[in-house]
C-alpha cells in the first residue's frame, strides 16, 4: 500500500496545502518518512489523515467558482466501528460547504471495504447541499463496497453504480471530468428509475 500515491497529475491545477480554504492548508508532507498505516500497512505520506485509523483522503481538486471538489480515498471506510463518516463530514465536508462547495466527487478505487452503520451523517450531508443543486457522486468504487453501501441505504443520498464507474477520469482535466459527471447526473434525473 505504501506505493499507492494520491493522483498527482492535477497538481498544476490545484494543491490542497496551498489553498487557504482547504482543511489541509499549509500541511507539510514527507516523501521519505512513512508514518500512517492502515492495519499495520504503511501508506504513502501524501495521503491526508482525517482522524480515522483506516480511511485516508486527498482533496485532488476544488473549484470554488463552480462549486465542486474531487476527493480521492484509500483504505477501509468503517462507519460501524470508527464512525469514519463523522470525521469526513465534520472535518472536511463541512469546511468545504462553508466555502460554497456543494458538488462532491469521491474517487474510491482504493477503498477496499465498507462497513455501514446508520445513514444520519449522509442524510445531513445531502440536506446541506440539495438546495444548491448539490450532489455526492462515487466514482470507481468496487462492486462489493457499493453493495454494502446500498444495504445501509446510502443510495438515497449518494449517486453510485455502474454508470459512475465507467468514467476514465485520469485522461481528462478536472473541469472536463466535472462536466462528464454533470452529464451523467442530468441523464439520471431525466431517466425513469
Amino acid at each position: 500500500m505504501h506505493s499507492i500515491e494520491p493522483y498527482f497529475l492535477w497538481r498544476d491545477d490545484y494543491i490542497a496545502e496551498n489553498d487557504k480554504k482547504s482543511p489541509f492548508y499549509e500541511r507539510t508532507y514527507s516523501e521519505f518518512e512513512f508514518t500512517n498505516t492502515i492495519y499495520n500497512f504503511y501508506i504513502h505520506p501524501q495521503w491526508d489523515d482525517i482522524g480515522s485509523p483506516t480511511l485516508y483522503i486527498k482533496i485532488i481538486y476544488a473549484d470554488y467558482d463552480k462549486g465542486f471538489a474531487v476527493i480521492e480515498l484509500i483504505g477501509e471506510w468503517n462507519d460501524a466501528i470508527g464512525n469514519d463518516i463523522m470525521y469526513l463530514k465534520r472535518d472536511i465536508i463541512d469546511v468545504l460547504i462553508k466555502h460554497d462547495i456543494y458538488k462532491f466527487i469521491l474517487i474510491g478505487e482504493n477503498v477496499l471495504n465498507f462497513h455501514g452503520s446508520d445513514d444520519c451523517y449522509y442524510e445531513e450531508w445531502y440536506d446541506d447541499i440539495k438546495d444548491n443543486n448539490g450532489y455526492i457522486v462515487l466514482l470507481n468504487f468496487r462492486d462489493h463496497v457499493i453493495k454494502e453501501m446500498e444495504r445501509t441505504r446510502l443510495h438515497y443520498y449518494l449517486n453510485m453504480g455502474e454508470r459512475f464507474n465507467e468514467i476514465d477520469w485520469r485522461i481528462v482535466k478536472p473541469f472536463h471530468m466535472h462536466k462528464l459527471v454533470e452529464g451523467l447526473m442530468m441523464k439520471s434525473l431525466g431517466s425513469p428509475s
